[in-house]
């Protein structure tokens, strides 16, 4: 690592938070930095520590190595030799920052007080380690609320990181004319296991009724063909309780879509692995997801949805947070969780989807349980046909997202903390 006088070092874990939050975060902070005189910027680095987490692909830091944009990258297995080496890893400044953007917050914590750095976090929907935080950025003003009064004082309220995605306007899409469905099967492999045979068959059912819609998949910048050829195949034991399988995927010429998709049954799906690609799901009239961080993007770009979580899986489903993840591969505990899961924890827990859980009521239609393709293809054809009922989900999504700013605002309270670091 070249000679810094402050460390910035951002800790994350999956792909959602890594596109949607830290490179966000990364590109406002140079770009204040770089608005200053060249004898007045501030002299720093930017490091990425990727914390274990079942949520992630492996593929992370592939991703975050080709932007360019940071000095180390650390891997999520190399995490807790950081913690106990740290200096084995780069020759970290005496001062520095340690933020929060993605995993379990108390890994920020730990690392910040390791490396004798302050820690700012940014809490979405709660601050869980109020007391080892300097500075506490929050989603709204319930987050703030529920901290304890004695630590109020470290906290800012700066909005929805979410509310500020935007779409590229250089690219222009004529796609007007044309019906576009988006499916999201998830980016992790435990969701893809599942995701990949469940959403062709979706798509299959889909075009059977009606061939005019036309059907995208929008990859996650973590996911790859050869992963979606996997989870189709006969490797994948969740693939023989569904007949959709991938004849061939072909690459597209001068087109936005670079690849297609054409199934056993000629469904075609077109991917588009540009990411993000705002500009396309834009033109999109519904999305089929997953549950995830996937609903916060889709709800910021006003895009009606159906949320599905087959629940028939959920034993291959391992993509649970923090502890609970790696003890879920435990085979008998796994055992356990999903039986927890499904007689007590799907009950108990009323929303799924991220603007459900905003709004606490239900403004997007959440389909959880032993729910099968067809039922899904049905409904998403009921709305293709009635569009009024989009238009009202539309409405509701707008009045959800919030006031844009966010981004800018923490990478300000980022800028000014290195300042005064300086």
């Amino acid at each position: 690592m070249k000679k810094k006088s402050i460390a910035v070092l951002i800790i994350t874990n999956g792909p959602g938070e890594l596109s949607t939050w830290v490179r966000p975060i990364v590109d406002n902070l140079n770009k204040i930095n770089c608005s200053y005189k060249i004898n007045e910027r501030l002299n720093y680095s930017l490091n990425l520590i990727l914390v274990p987490c079942p949520n992630a692909t492996g593929s992370e830091y592939k991703v975050a190595k080709s932007w360019n944009k940071f000095e180390v990258i650390t891997k999520a297995e190399t995490f807790w030799k950081l913690i106990i080496w740290p200096y084995k890893y780069a020759k970290w400044p005496q001062k520095g920052i340690v933020i929060f953007l993605g995993g379990d917050q108390f890994w920020s914590v730990l690392l910040a007080k390791r490396l004798g750095y302050i820690n700012i976090t940014y809490a979405e929907w709660i601050s869980r380690w109020p007391r080892w935080n300097d500075i506490i950025a929050a989603m709204n003003i319930k987050v703030k609320k529920n901290i304890p009064k004695k630590y109020r004082y470290k906290c800012q309220v700066i909005g929805d990181l979410m509310a500020d995605i935007t779409t590229n306007n250089e690219i222009s899409l004529n796609l007007k004319a044309e019906k576009f469905i988006a499916l999201l099967p998830g980016s992790k492999k435990a969701k893809l296991s599942v995701g990949v045979p469940y959403f062709l068959e979706i798509a299959d059912h889909i075009n059977n009724k009606n061939k005019n819609i036309n059907l995208i998949i929008p990859m996650a910048p973590t996911t790859t063909i050869s992963e979606y050829l996997y989870f189709q195949s006969d490797q994948n034991r969740i693939a023989k309780y569904y007949s959709s399988k991938i004849k061939h995927i072909k690459p597209i010429k001068n087109s936005i879509f670079k690849f297609s998709i054409e199934t056993s049954n000629n469904t075609k799906i077109f991917l588009v692995n540009k990411h993000p690609c705002y500009e396309v799901l834009q033109k999109c009239d519904l999305a089929i997801t997953t549950v995830g961080a996937n609903t916060a993007e889709l709800a910021a770009l006003n895009l009606p949805m159906i949320v599905v979580l087959p629940t028939q899986h959920l034993n291959v489903m391992n993509a649970w947070d923090g502890v609970f993840g790696i003890l879920g591969k435990i085979s008998f505990i796994n055992k356990l969780f999903t039986f927890i899961t499904k007689n007590w924890y799907l009950k108990k827990k009323k929303f799924f989807a991220w603007p459900n859980i905003k709004a606490k009521k239900f403004i997007v239609p959440e389909r959880i349980g032993n729910i099968s393709p067809k039922q899904i293809a049905e409904e998403a054809l009921f709305l293709m046909e009635n569009k009024k009922y989009l238009k009202r989900q539309k409405g509701y999504l707008s009045k959800q997202r919030g006031e844009t700013g966010a981004i800018k605002k923490l990478a300000y309270i980022i800028f000014n903390s290195i300042k005064r670091l300086s």
